[in-house]
């Protein structure tokens, strides 16, 4: 069973309120929970007030195996709930392939030389063009 912790909206219209629950990954989002470890009110008035975890009862679930959204692990961030001497979150891997010329990199880049060749053409024989019917055409004179 792969157990989540994530966010569950109470409230009403347009006064939103959040309950971080523990909950089985393959229940709806309102639906059972294991535990709730807190609650999140955006529109209370100060930061003290919009945010109440217990901080405890949040280590044990992820020393568990329980994995929270990215909402919450900012939401923890901010409680404390990853502290000193405490596993952390992963870091963003390091993704060195991204700066190699791969393959489809560089058909890319011949393609987009290509096209922007041809539409220099293409703009130059319009211009010629232009400049043509302006030499071709006679003056024309003032009537007295």
């Amino acid at each position: 069973m792969a157990v989540v912790i994530r966010m569950k909206r109470t409230g009403r219209r347009n006064r939103p309120c959040y309950r971080i629950s523990v909950a089985d990954s393959r229940m709806p989002r309102d639906g059972r929970t294991l535990e709730t470890l807190g609650i999140y009110d955006p529109i209370a008035g100060t930061p003290e007030t919009q945010l109440t975890v217990d901080v405890e009862r949040s280590r044990v679930w992820i020393t568990q195996g329980a994995k929270p959204s990215h909402t919450v692990r900012n939401m923890f961030r901010r409680a404390g709930v990853y502290a000193e001497g405490f596993a952390k979150p992963k870091p963003a891997r390091q993704r060195p392939g991204r700066k190699k010329d791969t393959a489809t990199k560089t058909r890319r880049a011949v393609t987009k030389q290509f096209i922007e060749k041809s539409k220099a053409e293409r703009r130059n024989a319009r211009t010629a063009a232009k400049a043509a019917v302006k030499q071709a055409a006679p003056a024309a004179e003032p009537a007295e």
